[in-house]
């Protein structure tokens, strides 16, 4: 079930924005291997054309990453649709660590999809423009001005943790906060060769991977800006 949003006109939308535009992505991404009703619902329904600059609104619904400044991006609606769906392929995670929030549109996603949702991330400006979409959108999402390879520990563990930028190895700090039995997603790798993984942490504390697909990711850095 999507959690009710507040749905003011600008997140209706119109034309390039509208229901019918956002309809017209969910059937690409049906197309494109996504099979998860629960998702495909979740991206019709969050706005993501008020996650872009306006200038870029009327891109919003084409399946490609858009920048948001600061050398970030929107990831691609494909992209954000496999990695939550993986998500949700061994049950349904109850706490869930977002690395690198962004826009926002990710964790406003999982949130819309009724999940108790942590995000972090080191670029102060991009935060409060998250925070203030969520807040628009009438969101429960828990953030964190930090530097996101250090993670939330005094928040987990997490039942999900999952990872929008790419570094070239596992980040063990993120590992250690994944609980037994849960499912972290990431892409790993250099900028020319990345992958994204799922792993999965058993009771034993062993962790399993499995490759989903190759991506491109803007890089996982560390530190914070103001």
């Amino acid at each position: 079930m999507i959690q009710r949003m507040r749905l003011q006109p600008e997140a209706i939308g119109s034309g390039l924005t509208s229901q019918r535009v956002r309809d017209r992505l969910v059937e690409r991404l049906r197309e494109a291997g996504i099979r998860d009703e629960r998702v495909l619902n979740a991206i019709r329904t969050v706005p993501r054309h008020l996650f872009v600059d306006e200038a870029l609104a009327m891109r919003a619904y084409e399946d490609t990453a858009l920048p948001i400044g600061h050398g970030q991006t929107i990831s691609q609606p494909w992209v954000v649709a496999r990695m939550t769906e993986a998500l949700f392929e061994d049950g349904v995670p109850g706490k869930v660590l977002e690395i690198g929030t962004g826009s926002g549109y990710q964790a406003a996603i999982l949130a819309a999809l009724g999940l108790e949702v942590h995000t972090v991330e080191r670029i102060g400006e991009l935060l409060r423009t998250a925070r203030k979409r969520f807040r628009q959108l009438g969101l429960n999402v828990r953030s964190k001005h930090d530097d996101g390879r250090i993670g939330w520990p005094e928040n987990g563990p997490f039942d999900a943790i999952i990872v929008t930028a790419a570094a070239p190895a596992l980040v063990d700090a993120l590992t250690d906060q994944l609980a037994a039995g849960g499912t972290l997603i990431a892409p790993v790798g250099a900028a020319s060769s990345q992958s994204l993984l799922k792993l999965r942490k058993d009771a034993d504390g062993n962790i399993s991977q499995t490759t989903l697909a190759p991506v491109v990711f803007v890089p996982l850095l560390s530190g914070m800006i103001d």
